[in-house]
């Protein structure tokens, strides 16, 4: 039975996510399969890849042949260094201790890598949003110097308005205020006539 580890798709129309299997080669694409040995997710910057890395090892040095997205999904993530230091460990070449030593300073290594694209691209982002910002505030502050002109001769408008509004009641108080005053000596004079 010639195995292949190979990619299962899943997720929606548009939004790929894929199975990192063991399946016979003879089996539909998202048909059976023997082991899930990881995910796939394209859709994320950077992708997303979660793997059983001994498990893909153990597939590798039993035979099954990868497709080539497979075998370069494997290879990111260190599975065909691994087996190449365990062929390294099978001939002699090196003791286990020294291949898992090698296998872990790759790992360091490309975990720095991935940190360093996922902080560029947040630097990309931040960067993008403060060119954004500033644009927005250059605009806002045109309009304001557009409208300043506008603005002032309204309010200079208003306050003339209201500067005779003022004039008006003062000057109804002031009339109101005398009317009375004129009237109290009509009705005192009335008054005493009727006495």
């Amino acid at each position: 039975m010639p195995v292949k580890i190979r990619l299962q798709r899943h997720g929606k129309k548009g939004k790929p996510f894929y199975w990192v299997v063991a399946a016979d080669s003879r089996s539909k694409r998202d048909g059976k399969f023997l082991e899930k040995l990881g995910t796939y997710n394209p859709n994320t910057n950077p992708a997303t890849i979660n793997l059983d890395v001994d498990g893909s090892v153990k597939w590798l040095q039993n035979g099954a042949q990868p497709t080539d997205t497979a075998r370069a999904i494997l290879s990111y993530k260190g599975v065909m260094l691994k087996k190449h230091l365990l062929v390294g460990v099978r001939k002699g070449a090196l003791t286990e201790e020294q291949a898992e030593e090698k296998f872990q300073a790759w790992l360091a290594g490309k975990e720095e890598g991935i940190q360093a694209k996922i902080d560029g691209l947040d630097k990309a982002k931040a960067d993008a949003k403060a060119k954004a910002l500033e644009a927005e505030k250059e605009v806002s502050d045109k309009r304001a110097a557009a409208l300043a002109p506008a603005v002032e001769e309204e309010v200079a408008e208003e306050a003339a308005e209201a500067t005779e509004a003022v004039a008006e009641t003062t000057e109804v108080a002031e009339a109101t205020t005398e009317a009375p005053a004129e009237e109290a000596p009509a009705t005192e004079a009335a008054a005493t006539e009727e006495e």
